[in-house]
């Protein structure tokens, strides 16, 4: 495992978490995975613009969004089936990374096309703030901003490469954040210019008790 850097209190960062064999396998897996759960846009509350970045999802709950609201499902929107399950290097890496958090629930997996952006936001669509979020990048760099827990507060970039792991934990955990370009060309993992980023999350609280192994 790359040593871990810590960017703001919080906020980790391990360059080159998953090597490139690891890459290709967890790349195929996805692959699979879109296949049973393809790719849809999702839709801004109210005024249904559609985002920037197409997206799927795996774990017992996904993320969507339409005109209703943000909010976590057991199905895909389009298709009405159950997600897939993680793929293994999934849990690995949350069991290796997020400490004694409990057990994640969902995978939200973002496709970034060349020109996709993701605005500064908070993952605040969860009932559980305590566990962290683990995100995976795998393709073309990105550059990642992150503030702080007000929208006004000072920000800092870092290009996320291909492999690359963080963790978003305590008092990051609800600071703002997002994706304000994609570097196309700068990965040969992929099949076209692009980038996937796997974010790892718990959604409930965790029952009294529960223990992680």
């Amino acid at each position: 495992m790359s040593a871990a850097v810590d960017i703001v209190p919080g906020c980790r960062y391990w360059p080159g978490w998953l090597d490139r064999a690891a890459q290709e396998a967890l790349a195929e897996e996805l692959r699979q995975i879109l296949v049973e759960a393809p790719l849809f846009t999702p839709l801004m509350p109210r005024t249904a613009k559609p985002f920037s970045v197409r997206m799927s999802n795996c774990g017992p709950l996904g993320w969507v969004s339409d005109v209703t609201g943000y909010r976590y499902q057991p199905t895909h929107p389009e298709t009405g089936r159950p997600w897939p399950p993680f793929p293994p290097a999934l849990t690995r890496a949350w069991d290796a990374l997020a400490g004694a958090a409990p057990a994640p629930e969902a995978c939200l997996i973002n496709w970034y096309a060349p020109t996709a952006r993701m605005g500064l936001h908070q993952d605040r669509d969860e009932e559980e703030f305590s566990a962290p979020v683990l995100s995976l990048s795998l393709g073309d760099t990105a550059l990642f901003r992150i503030g702080g827990t007000a929208r006004k507060d000072p920000t800092r970039s870092l290009r996320l490469a291909s492999g690359d792991a963080l963790l978003l934990a305590g008092p990051a955990r609800l600071a703002f954040h997002g994706i304000d370009r994609i570097y196309p060309g700068s990965s040969t993992l992929l099949k076209q210019p692009g980038r996937i980023n796997l974010t790892l999350r718990r959604v409930h609280a965790a029952p009294a008790g529960e223990i992680r192994p």
